[in-house]
Formats: C-alpha cells, sequence, structure tokens
C-alpha cells in the first residue's frame, strides 16, 4: 500500500478549474415571516384569552371585583357554541359576584368583543396575586394627642431613645381608639 501524493500547487489550480460548482445556498427566511400568517389564522380563531385579561382585569370589571377575583382560562366553544370565561373567586365572595355576572360578562365583551364571552363559571379558592395588596398608611394621631405625648416625654433626653418611645407612644395611643 503505498501512500498516494498530494497534488501540486499547479494541479490543484488544474483541478479547481475544470470542476463545476453547486451555486450558494441562500439562507432561510426569518422564521417571524413565515410564522406571520399562522399567528393571525391562531389569533383570529382563539381571540385574546386569558393573559390579555390577567392585564387588564381592574380596569375590565371594576376595583371592587377585581380585588376578589381573578380570570382562571377562557374556553371557546366547540363547533361555534358558546364560550365561556372561569373566574376564581376568593371565599364568601362568590355569591355576590354571582349576582354581578350579568355586569362582569357585559364589561368583558366590551373588552374581547361583541358576543366574545356568553357564560361565566365561577370557581372558589385562594387568589394567585402577583402584586401585594397595596398597604394603608395609618391615621396620624390629633394634634392635642401628639402635644401631650411631646410634654410626657420632655424630660428624657434627645435620640434614638426618646423616637423610639415616641413611636411607641403613637402606636399604643392609636390603638386605644
Amino acid at each position: 500500500m503505498s501512500r498516494r501524493q498530494l497534488p501540486t500547487l499547479e494541479e490543484a489550480r488544474a483541478i479547481l478549474s475544470a470542476k463545476r460548482t453547486r451555486p450558494q445556498r441562500r439562507p432561510p427566511p426569518p422564521a417571524g415571516r413565515a410564522l406571520n400568517r399562522y399567528v393571525k389564522d391562531l389569533d383570529g380563531r382563539f381571540g385574546q384569552g386569558t393573559n390579555a385579561l390577567s392585564a387588564r382585569w381592574r380596569e375590565i370589571v371594576g376595583p371592587e371585583i377585581a380585588r376578589r377575583t381573578e380570570p382562571v382560562k377562557l374556553v371557546k366553544g366547540r363547533n361555534g357554541g358558546p364560550s365561556s370565561l372561569e373566574i376564581r373567586v376568593a371565599g364568601p365572595a362568590a355569591a355576590i359576584i354571582q349576582h354581578q355576572a350579568h355586569a362582569v360578562l357585559a364589561r368583558v365583551n366590551v373588552f374581547l368583543g361583541a358576543e366574545a364571552v356568553q357564560k361565566l363559571r365561577i370557581v372558589q379558592g385562594p387568589l394567585h396575586r402577583t402584586e401585594p395588596p397595596p398597604k394603608r398608611r395609618p391615621a396620624p394621631l390629633d394634634a392635642a394627642k401628639e402635644a401631650e405625648l411631646a410634654k410626657s416625654l420632655a424630660d428624657a433626653p434627645d435620640g434614638k431613645l426618646k423616637d423610639a418611645l415616641m413611636k411607641l407612644g403613637r402606636g399604643v395611643l392609636k390603638r386605644s381608639r
């Protein structure tokens, strides 16, 4: 078995000039362009869904209902049947929301389009909030009690201890109301 010799530089040029090469392949089109048609078709068939509802739920149903509810899923009816929206309701507020079902459906249909949802399904359970409820700031003490507290701590030396005692006194006086 003898080793094959590599061609010289002139022989390599002759081989390459005689050989036909394939044309370069075009790169594939961007995926977004190819998928755009399908996404539009799916959006037309299935609509916006619960993600759009969740993002604007407070605006759609109002702050009172939004505090006690959250959308879970939007189910399209088979063969053009009625669509239904499933919402989760916190505890005993389900009875109140059941009485307001027509108003909730009307508001959701204003957002999603006419006759987008025909049924409302209410499920009781804990709400899965992503943001904590806003904290209320306690009302300040009235001026007379604040002055009385400051007078009682007038003999204490200024510093962290006096500030802590003032804060404690305010808390105690607010609770005693």
